[in-house]
């Protein structure tokens, strides 16, 4: 051992009870999930459901992990064993140990690429990783990547060799100490702040495509020319390249057509064509190929849902949000997407679509995924069943949350120039990634004034770059007349306090509804709500009661709604459910009653 090795030991070992000592004692509240978890056979559904090929190999299991002061070498010896994709402070992981601002997390373990991929290049997929991720294979660098919610991967070909191959990966993540979009990560959690998440979190994969391969494929209905557009990317230097589209339904060829010079193939849907929405979810399969010179290059199995989001003023004046050009109220839960056990990874697939299932069930037609960003299958589970989702931009830099929270006059947060240029990288990345899954509605770049800057440009910004989608500027934060959308947050009661006749007036928050059900709690003794109850009755008859009040307020202008929240999360109790998912604290009939009659309100 040299001495750069002994100090970087000496180093790491002081951080870690430097950390340990401001840390909180470790968690024991599980779900079902968590508690029969194989862990040879985690996370192992295809994670690409919108660009699907036959092979791939899961990187999923169990790793080696060792953790370091951010200047060192690559360890000679690993700590223990992590479970991948759960991140490194979680359960699950099998560690369960905070990463400081200070420290690298190093992953490492060995795989073998079939014989049958050897006239292939090889792609080595991550899911996403929290934050900045390094990575070696057999000590050469095949690539870096920064951003915590996006998927991303790297060609590792050249670095391959015979036999077994080694991969390394090192992890730096700040957390709240940086100006990164990091959701409601914070170092020391409490009330709506919850436990930082570091590392890999979602499945990690090997692929094996031809040189010339498809990178992406983009696809927008347009339902007025019945047109069904897909862009589609490739890599490679394979010259004449023909990019073909072909749609099915049920397995029956009912449109096809083709394109060059990378144009979008336009698709000409059957006159008789099945539009998508929460009560018929239908799905189109789509098959992408690219040809050169008549032959077969690549091809990707993919999906496609006929459906417009819009706005339009009604008969009365109104603003409202419209699906395939018909008034419709857009109701549902702030979904957070955390996990006891996982925290930001759900034990399993089954896990991760029960959330989704359950506010079906209840009679909602949307959700707002909440300043954090889900893995594909999450969405694709959405089209599947007719979700609406609006989508959060994670919120990240340093300001104090609510410091500038004001009305159409606020002075924005000033961001560095790196600051800036990261978040605008990290929005374009997540609005690519979610591009082409037909349940989003709605971006939302900013919450309740967040790291809120420059809005009025990243809200044009974000227009352009997609038009066929809304933008709900600044959810209950500094409002400028800019966006579709004025959306305003109150708790605990609906209560509409601002109106702009030129937009879709909505009620992005509201509720908060508190019940602290023993034996299902994050901290048995800290915990809370915006109002709290101690029966399932009561917060029953609160929820009814302010589901009546909302109906009235839907007749003066609101054009959707979102209840706080699907789960308890960590100390906050305002969940529907536990945050094991154990309980259901409400009465889901009346709950269904109540929430079927807001969302049909503007039937005509």
């Amino acid at each position: 051992m040299n001495t750069r090795q002994l100090t970087c030991i000496i180093s790491a070992l002081l951080l870690s009870f430097t950390v340990a000592m401001a840390q909180e004692s470790s968690h024991s509240l599980m779900t079902l999930w968590g508690e029969s978890i194989d862990k040879e056979n985690v996370w192992n559904e295809y994670p690409r459901p919108n660009m699907e090929r036959g092979e791939w190999l899961n990187l999923n299991g169990e790793w080696n992990y060792a953790i370091t002061a951010q200047n060192c070498a690559a360890p000679n010896e690993y700590e223990g064993n992590i479970l991948v994709p759960f991140a490194v402070e979680s359960q699950l992981s099998g560690v369960e140990r905070r990463l400081s601002e200070h420290e690298a997390l190093w992953y490492q373990r060995t795989f073998t690429i079939p014989a049958s991929w050897r006239k292939n290049n090889v792609l080595l997929h991550f899911g996403a990783v929290d934050w900045q991720a390094d990575v070696w294979v057999n000590g050469v660098k095949v690539g870096t990547h920064t951003g915590g919610y996006t998927p991303f991967a790297f060609d590792i070909t050249a670095a391959l060799k015979k036999g077994e191959n080694n991969l390394v990966v090192r992890v730096k993540d700040t957390t709240d100490k940086g100006y990164q979009p990091r959701g409601k990560q914070v170092s020391n959690p409490g009330g709506i702040w919850y436990t930082p998440v570091s590392g890999i979190w979602q499945t990690v994969w090997l692929e094996p495509v031809p040189a010339t391969h498809i990178t992406d494929v983009r696809i927008l209905p347009d339902i007025d020319r019945n047109i069904l557009s897909v862009g589609v990317a490739h890599s490679g230097t394979a010259a004449n390249i023909v990019a073909e589209v072909k749609v099915y339904d049920g397995g029956k060829l009912v449109a096809q057509a083709s394109s060059i010079n990378d144009v979008a193939v336009e698709v000409l849907m059957p006159q008789d064509v099945k539009r998508w929405c929460p009560d018929a979810p239908f799905l189109y399969d789509i098959e992408v190929a690219i040809k050169s010179n008549g032959q077969q290059l690549d091809k990707v199995d993919s999906y496609a849902a006929m459906r417009k989001f819009s706005t339009r003023r009604d008969a009365d004046g109104i603003v409202r949000m419209q699906l395939n050009n018909k008034d419709l109220f857009q109701f549902g839960t702030l979904d957070q997407g955390w996990w006891p056990d996982g925290l930001y990874t759900a034990p399993s697939y089954e896990a991760l679509i029960y959330d989704i299932d359950k506010t079906k069930e209840w009679g909602f037609n949307m959700i707002r995924k909440h300043v954090k960003v889900e893995p594909a299958l999450w969405y694709a589970h959405c089209d599947k069943v007719g979700m609406i989702v609006w989508q959060d931009m994670p919120s990240g830099d340093s300001c104090n949350p609510w410091q500038n929270r004001q009305y159409f006059v606020g002075s924005e947060n000033e961001r560095s120039a790196a600051s800036e240029a990261n978040f605008r990288k990290e929005w374009r990345e997540i609005i690519d990634y979610l591009y082409s899954y037909p349940c989003i509605a709605v971006w939302v770049p900013f919450n309740e004034a967040w790291g809120q800057f420059k809005t009025v440009e990243i809200t044009e910004w974000t227009k352009n770059y997609d038009p066929s989608r809304m933008v709900n500027s600044a959810s209950g934060g500094n409002f400028f007349p800019c966006g579709d959308v004025l959306d305003l947050h109150n708790y605990p009661a609906p209560e509409m306090y601002l109106y702009d006749a030129t937009r879709a007036n909505v009620l992005g928050e509201y509720g908060g509804i508190g019940y602290a059900l023993e034996g299902h709690l994050w901290e048995p003794d800290r915990n809370w709500g915006y109002i709290q109850y101690n029966s399932s009755q009561a917060v029953t008859d609160e929820y009814v009661k302010y589901g009546e009040m909302l109906l009235q307020y839907i007749q003066r202008g609101f054009t959707a709604a979102i209840y706080t929240q699907t789960t308890d999360v960590e100390v906050e109790v305002n969940g529907i459910m536990t945050y094991d998912r154990k309980v259901v604290k409400m009465d889901e009939a009346r709950i269904r009653e109540i929430n079927q009659r807001i969302c049909n309100s503007l039937d005509k």
